[in-house]
């Protein structure tokens, strides 16, 4: 990459803005951990994906630039299982297992290991349709394996330093006073595995001791060889930010509030564990607009990364975050908005390639960049074929969903751009039949059936089959429309009536796609076996 392109990223978009400020902040490093993390205490939504996508950006970004930049997502999966989420199934097992370790707990589904794997596996199957694959690490494997033994020992020599940055951000009535214990560790029961246990004493090395109030089981457990204990957030954060030497990680906006575990992390990493808490930004909630009513209605009101690319192709759905600030909050929709979405991404794709002339030069480069951001992997070796989405769908109603016969009616298809049309294809028609107002969806009748026409009607569609379907191939769309707006006339009939009139009898509504090119995709055998019933 030259210089100027580089200057030209840095400027046009935001992922390319924050790879400089971390170079220009961590210096020239052997290797840049960018980092992200969730609790898989129930399924993983699109929100949560904003922040996966927005670091795998940024690593895109820092690659781009040369570096070596390594994603790393954590499974927060040693977290405490404290609320079962209305949309399980098996509610009385899971809530059994309530103050359980997440990873302890069983998978209601009976799919996998346990309740955090089942989540965990729906999100790491999905995530490379969209061309992300980080590297994953799960912090119950690695606190039950000792890992963070020295981590937890550090916080614990150092609690009393601890207590004082949690409370630089606290007012008095909320401080933890000097009187009071605290523990920066937590522990599970050992023979419950419920985290209903008090701290007791440290004796300065590996040795923490504790009882547990459900079942009254008590020991010293070591730091080295013990499976329950665990740091607590705001500590376990900044911990492992040093240990996995992280330089990057984008937080929620409720953790970066003021005085929120954000500030409090960058104290504690800082004064406790001797690291520079990682360059940051904050990243807003998403939105859902028009959500379906038939997809995944198991899941309730969760929309996952799953169920959105079910209606958008992978490489628009990474262009509605490569194309949004992070910082800005937006809504997906499974409205009609969808169709704007498509033209929207049509429309950076045709200016990426030259196809369509941008503003400016800037505004080139700026819509490139994104287009080159949106992309699964590499840029493709030629501009896509370009079929708009709602022309798409009329097609495959007219078809009843049949992608192959849509795709023959295209003209000029390669078989290079195949793949990705079909792909397009597929989502139009499940956002037709699973997503689409109704007043959208239409199916030609095919039975024979005839509409409920008054005797004018009736003559207009006859001397349309007659006069106009014969030479529909020939006729351009605006003759086409000349030629029904002539037999309107011939026949004192109002222009709307005649065409209510051929919607009824096409598809038995009143209104539907723009007639002359509907007819048209239509085509003349189609259209004269359906008027000859009248």
């Amino acid at each position: 990459m030259t210089d100027a392109n580089q200057a030209a990223r840095k400027a046009l978009h935001w992922a390319d803005s924050w790879a400089d400020a971390i170079i220009r902040e961590r210096g020239d490093l052997d290797a840049y951990t960018c980092s992200a993390g969730i609790t898989p205490s129930g399924t993983v939504h699109i929100g949560n994906f904003r922040e996966i996508i927005s670091v795998d950006l940024v690593v895109r970004a820092l690659r781009d630039r040369g570096k070596n930049a390594r994603f790393l997502y954590s499974w927060d999966d040693y977290d405490v299982f404290r609320k079962v989420p209305a949309n399980m199934p098996e509610q009385e097992m899971l809530t059994a297992h309530l103050r359980f370790p997440i990873t302890l707990v069983p998978d209601p589904f009976g799919r996998d290991e346990s309740y955090a794997r089942h989540h965990e596996a729906d999100v790491e199957a999905v995530l490379p349709k969209v061309g992300i694959t980080p590297e994953y690490r799960y912090q119950a494997e690695c606190y039950r394996a000792g890992r963070y033994a020295e981590g937890m020992r550090t916080a614990l020599r150092n609690r009393d330093r601890i207590r004082d940055c949690l409370n630089r951000f606290r007012d008095d009535a909320h401080k933890i006073s000097a009187q009071e214990d605290y523990w920066p560790v937590a522990a599970f029961c050992a023979k419950c595995n419920r985290d209903a246990t008090e701290i007791d004493s440290y004796d300065g090395d590996y040795g923490v001791a504790y009882h547990c109030t459900a079942c009254g089981h008590a020991e010293t457990a070591d730091l080295r060889t013990a499976k329950g204990l665990k740091l607590g957030w705001r500590v376990d954060w900044p911990m492992r930010w040093r240990y996995e030497r992280t330089v990057f990680e984008p937080a929620g906006k409720d953790h970066h509030s003021k005085g929120g575990s954000f500030d409090t992390a960058r104290l504690v990493s800082k004064e406790v564990f001797g690291w520079d808490a990682p360059v940051s930004f904050r990243y807003d909630f998403i939105g859902i607009k028009g959500a379906p009513g038939k997809m995944s209605s198991s899941k309730g009101d969760v929309i996952t990364l799953g169920d959105v690319l079910r209606v958008y192709q992978p490489e628009v759905v990474r262009y509605l975050f490569a194309g949004t600030r992070p910082n800005t909050e937006f809504a997906i929709s499974f409205d009609l908005d969808v169709l704007k979405t498509y033209e929207d991404y049509d429309r950076t794709e045709r200016i990426a390639w030259g196809a369509e002339k941008a503003k400016s030069d800037e505004a080139f480069r700026k819509e490139r960049r994104i287009y080159e951001l949106s992309q699964v992997e590499d840029m493709p070796a030629e501009m896509p074929y370009q079929a708009p989405f709602r022309h798409l769908c009329n097609i495959l109603q007219i078809n009843s969903g049949d992608i192959g016969a849509t795709l023959a009616s295209l003209p000029g298809v390669k078989p290079e751009q195949e793949a990705r049309l079909r792909a397009r294809c597929e989502c139009a028609w499940r956002w037709v039949t699973e997503c689409a107002p109704d007043e959208f969806a239409f199916s030609l009748r095919a039975d024979g059936s005839k509409a409920a026409l008054s005797e004018a009607e009736v003559q207009a569609l006859r001397r349309i089959r007659a006069d106009i379907a014969p030479q529909l191939d020939a006729l351009g769309e605006k003759a086409l429309s000349e030629a029904l707006y002539a037999v309107a006339h011939g026949l004192a009939l109002e222009p709307k009536a005649l065409f209510q009139a051929v919607y009824q009898a096409l598809i038995g509504r009143n209104q539907g796609p723009r007639l002359a090119s509907f007819m048209k995709i239509i085509g003349r055998e189609r259209l004269e076996r359906i008027l000859s019933a009248y």
